[in-house]
């Protein structure tokens, strides 16, 4: 008999272990008469490679199926990935450009052939990482949100949503990233604290020599103000009531209104109104009748609507129009001030509020169901504190902004077209699953196109990346295009979700919601919250700071064992894990020992 080394090297075993337990499919999975166990994985981005959150997640998650599969259950642990629009479409612009490529220069199909290419090359790096980690998948089941399943799901759900009037498009207020260009929601904005400036700006009254002064963090705004609000309770501000004030350096005049939104003591009582630019600004335009001047172009530098600095990009105007309104004796005096700014969360451009022609989904209807869910435990919450950040996401819930302005995604299935009328033509839209329905349909509605070649043109938007990922338990076991089939019935609903915190309403809560919706029950029945992986100083791991180890290097330094074993030796449930090699180095030594333990009873043989 073969000596056993008297210590232990996973890397003469891991690796042919692995391999033996994936040429034999003792990961796969089949429904039988066994009680199911089913894991549906967070699909990790494309874009991305293992960070430690990744480590962690998964392997809470192999401890779970790995358990499952020796209590004798039918276990299975579905893996894949996500597209991720924007970062994905950034990655690939940023690719074309170092081959002196514009993203402009390119049809949409020809960009979208560069797009595939990218994610066949990169996009499955991050599952290959995961088998080095030990993850226990199906690879055979390996899903893919912009795969034809997850894709035609997608498109018949959101088909569906609009024929109930669930889905509408509109003029709203939206958060724009200037960066990927694109819109986004409320949830992909990350505030961050920023020491800033307060600037106190002389807004003269028509026609006298008396000003009020209005305190801004934004001058680079002034240009689409077009009324300054005082609240009516407020005694130091009456003398303005009736009165109209001029902007300064635009010289427009603007009426005077009153709102007890304003705040009474912040500045000076007196409130710059920018509808086109603010969302509580565009709130009061709209209750006082305001008209909206859009100032900012798309990639955030000044519009032609701004009458002065166009073209200059809106930091570098904050910077010139401050020096322009002291020189003018426009600009009162110049605060410190900390204030939270919102960033995206993709880009981390700062963002700005922008009106836009958006489609939505109104998510009262869905959120009903998804709250009482949670609330009576039906799904359960480990730590059951985070029910607390749920209930306050579902109580305070608006609609979710699902169109993006990018190529790489799901394209709206939308379709305008132009009908002739006694009046002129009007344009028309048709939600159908393909342009072969829309023309159908259109024809249907419109008898005056019958026997006509009548153009048709498609949304140009593709629907937010979350749009796909919260159908994700459903479509995975195709339980969107055929409902009630053999594999839905028996591994749905799945029975733990294994995620963080942060995408609790990004993820968690929209898939609950479509659960109840499509598939007629809880899409899981727990939900185990990580914490974040931080460094041994307690900051989050970061490419800036560099306090985020190599998890393939930890693997081969430690084994994928001692780096498991480390992190769950320091991860209760929802709380953060100070992270150090330590951890790594006492997970190997306890291996070790395992192994000497091993060598022991061998030895008795």
């Amino acid at each position: 008999m073969k000596e056993l080394a008297t210590k232990y090297d996973p890397s003469e075993v891991e690796d042919k272990w692995y391999k033996y337990w994936m040429e034999h499919k003792l990961f796969h999975s089949e429904p039988d008469d066994r009680e199911p166990y089913t894991i549906v994985i967070p699909p990790p981005n494309v874009t991305g490679i293992l960070h430690m959150g990744h480590m962690l997640n998964n392997t809470i998650q192999d401890i779970l199926v790995r358990r499952a599969r020796m209590q004798g259950k039918n276990a299975l642990w579905v893996p894949g990935t996500d597209h991720a629009s924007i970062a994905t479409e950034a990655k690939v612009v940023n690719k074309l450009a170092k081959e002196g490529i514009k993203k402009t220069d390119l049809t949409r199909d020809q960009f979208l052939e560069h797009a595939w290419a990218w994610t066949r090359k990169h996009g499955g790096i991050i599952l290959e990482q995961l088998k080095r980690l030990g993850a226990s998948c199906d690879w055979d089941r390996t899903g893919f949100t912009m795969d034809e399943k997850r894709s035609r799901s997608v498109i018949k759900v959101f088909v569906d949503l609009y024929n109930k009037g669930l889905i509408y498009r509109g003029v709203r207020m939206v958060n724009w990233d200037p960066q990927a260009l694109t819109a986004l929601s409320d949830e992909e904005v990350i505030y961050e604290e920023e020491h800033s400036k307060l600037y106190y700006l002389r807004y003269y009254v028509a026609g006298g020599t008396s000003y009020a002064v209005v305190a801004t963090t934004r001058p680079e705004t002034i240009m689409g103000d077009t009324a300054m609000c005082i609240n009516p309770n407020d005694p130091k501000n009456q003398w303005l009531r009736g009165k109209r004030v001029i902007v300064p350096l635009v010289n427009r005049e603007i009426p005077v209104i009153e709102d007890d939104y304003v705040d009474i003591e912040f500045g000076t009582g007196c409130l710059k109104v920018t509808p086109a630019h603010d969302v509580n600004d565009y709130m009061l335009g709209e209750k006082h009748n305001l008209p909206s001047i859009d100032i900012f172009n798309d990639d955030g530098t000044l519009s032609e609507a701004a009458g002065l600095y166009v073209g200059m990009d809106r930091f570098a105007v904050r910077e010139q129009i401050v020096k322009d309104l002291e020189a003018a004796g426009l600009l009162e005096k110049v605060e410190d001030y900390t204030n939270k700014v919102g960033h995206s969360e993709r880009t981390d451009a700062v963002i700005e509020p922008k009106l836009s022609m958006q489609w939505f989904l109104k998510m009262e209807h869905l959120a009903k169901p998804a709250l009482e869910a949670v609330e009576c435990d039906d799904v359960k919450f480990y730590p059951a504190k985070f029910k607390n950040t749920y209930r306050y996401w579902m109580t305070n819930i608006k609609d979710w902004c699902i169109s993006r302005q990018l190529w790489w995604g799901h394209r709206i299935p939308a379709y305008y077209i132009e009908v002739p009328g006694a009046s002129g033509t009007k344009r028309e839209c048709i939600v159908a699953e393909s342009e072969d329905e829309a023309r159908r349909i259109a024809v249907e509605k419109f008898p005056v196109l019958a026997g006509t070649d009548f153009a048709m043109r498609q949304d140009e938007d593709c629907l937010d990346t979350w749009f796909s990922s919260w159908l994700w338990p459903i479509s995975l076991f195709d339980g969107i295009l055929e409902p009630g089939n053999k594999e839905f019935s028996y591994y749905y609903p799945t029975t733990d979700l294994v995620t963080g915190p942060d995408i609790i309403f990004f993820w968690v809560a929209r898939m609950i919601m479509a659960g109840y919706e499509y598939g007629n029950d809880r899409p899981f029945k727990n939900v185990y919250f990580t914490g974040i992986v931080r460094d041994k100083l307690g900051r989050k791991m970061s490419k800036t700071l560099g306090n985020s180890p190599d998890p393939i290097g930890l693997i081969e330094k430690y084994g994928a064992d001692g780096v498991r074993m480390g992190l769950m030796l320091a991860a209760p449930a929802g709380n953060d894990i100070l992270y150090d090699d330590a951890l790594c180095e006492q997970g190997r030594n306890f291996n070790n020992k395992i192994w000497n333990a091993f060598r022991l009873v061998k030895g008795w043989q």
